[in-house]
């Protein structure tokens, strides 16, 4: 067809529910590929950036839905996907902040064609709601991270809690959790669990957990993060 062939990353996805601990198990993957890998370049990125912008969230009507499948912009995703595995010289992923929740307007993390890609996000193996392109599509290899729910929801509380901690110790007004760390702790967790309850609960029932068939392979994790079980999909 009369077009360079460049050499393209093999891709790896990493689904799950929010605070099941996808990005501790990306960074760990991460690490160990570089260490067994050498001089190949191993690169990590998240979906987070592709969300659209609080201020968009909030002009859509959409603020309440944060993290569900029509929060994010599924186009760029699929663009940004599509350069990669074209072996684009240069491509960019937009920056999400959890300190403000938010994206980083006009900054991107650069990638220059590395040899492995990891792709880290609630919504890598979900059906996109305005794209008829699937971002498993661009995947050799696909991981769903799984626990019970009722263990994923004390993770979450968990992490809450760190966060206020941090938060607190930081002293930084100008932190997405500031705001929490000025009320009682039980009410700040009370308000977490019905945050729990009435969104990420939901958007795991509906849109995450019946993902998990699609993947490749599925680490189901017991108490303390303790991978207890290996499920490899039958081709």
């Amino acid at each position: 067809m009369g077009q360079a062939q460049h050499a393209t990353p093999f891709v790896i996805g990493i689904a799950g529910s929010v605070a099941v601990g996808k990005s501790t198990t990306a960074r760990l993957l991460q690490y160990m590929l570089q260490a067994e890998f050498g001089d190949a370049t191993v690169a990590l990125t998240t979906t987070d950036g592709f969300l659209l912008s609080n201020a968009e969230l909030r002009a859509q009507g959409l603020f309440n839905r944060k993290g569900f499948p029509e929060s994010y912009d599924m186009r760029a995703l699929i663009d940004f996907l599509d350069d990669v595995k074209a072996g684009k010289p240069i491509v960019r992923s937009p920056k999400y902040s959890h300190e403000i929740s938010d994206v980083l307007a006009g900054e991107y993390d650069e990638f220059n064609r590395p040899e492995i890609f990891i792709v880290e996000g609630i919504n890598v193996l979900q059906a996109p709601s305005n794209s008829k392109a699937y971002v498993s599509d661009f995947f050799d290899l696909s991981i769903y991270v799984d626990a019970e729910t009722d263990l994923i929801e004390h993770w979450y509380l968990q992490r809450f809690n760190a966060l206020l901690d941090r938060t607190l110790a930081e002293q930084d007004p100008t932190n997405f959790f500031w705001s929490w760390t000025q009320i009682p702790r039980e009410k700040a967790e009370e308000i977490a669990r019905r945050v729990w309850r009435d969104v990420n609960l939901v958007n795991l029932n509906e849109y995450i957990l019946p993902t998990r068939e699609r993947a490749d392979i599925v680490l189901h994790k017991s108490v303390n993060h303790f991978i207890s079980e290996v499920w490899l999909r039958k081709f």
